[in-house]
């Protein structure tokens, strides 16, 4: 009776993790984010390649990792970045992640010159699902991938997903937001107040 009741306690909770685009891997195997197959599914989205910062650690910014470029492409030590930037953590098993997707697309259209947007593609399994949403939603902006979830350590604290990050021009994480961006004037007037940047 026992073993029937945990089973169906992990049935509940696999299921309330699932989605109907994607579901949630526990543990999965080493995730490959760059094949030919993923470069060339990037690059007809039109998705943009990530780019390397320039910047020494400080303290209160983002970590010093090096995380791959989702789908191929340079390679970004986090910890190099500088702002003003947006830094988004979402998955393809995420339905909020891809609801805030077009308002974040538009904020970099509009705004990237000045607030670039980073993606980072968070402890996903399904790299090969996690690029056609993004090219479903006309994404350009780029990624990073964090197959193995080190961005749950400070300042991010990633628990949960959509989470986003403002970074100011000295690199360091100045607010992180655990909440789905509804809106672009929403997240205008979040880089207004915190990054001090007059869009």
């Amino acid at each position: 009776m026992r073993r029937l009741l945990a089973a169906g306690l992990l049935a509940v909770v696999l299921t309330g993790c699932s989605d109907p685009e994607a579901a949630f891997v526990p543990n999965p195997p080493d995730i490959d984010v760059d094949t030919p197959a993923l470069r060339e599914a990037k690059d007809e989205a039109g998705i943009e390649d990530c780019v390397p910062g320039e910047g020494d650690p400080v303290d209160g910014g983002l970590p010093a990792v090096t995380l791959p470029c989702l789908g191929g492409g340079p390679a970004v030590d986090l910890s190099t970045l500088r702002g003003p930037m947006v830094v988004n953590l979402w998955a393809s098993w995420c339905g909020p992640c891809r609801e805030e997707m077009p308002v974040l697309q538009e904020f970099h259209s509009t705004h990237g010159d000045e607030v670039p947007v980073l993606g980072v593609d968070f402890q996903d399994p399904n790299t090969g699902l996690a690029i056609e949403q993004l090219a479903e939603r006309g994404v350009t902006y780029p990624s990073v991938a964090d197959t193995e979830a080190v961005l749950k350590a400070e300042p991010l604290r990633a628990t949960a997903l959509p989470l986003t990050a403002l970074v100011d021009e000295d690199g360091v994480v100045v607010r992180v937001l655990p909440m789905e961006l509804e809106s672009v004037g929403e997240l205008e007037a979040l880089v207004r107040e915190h990054l001090g940047v007059d869009l």
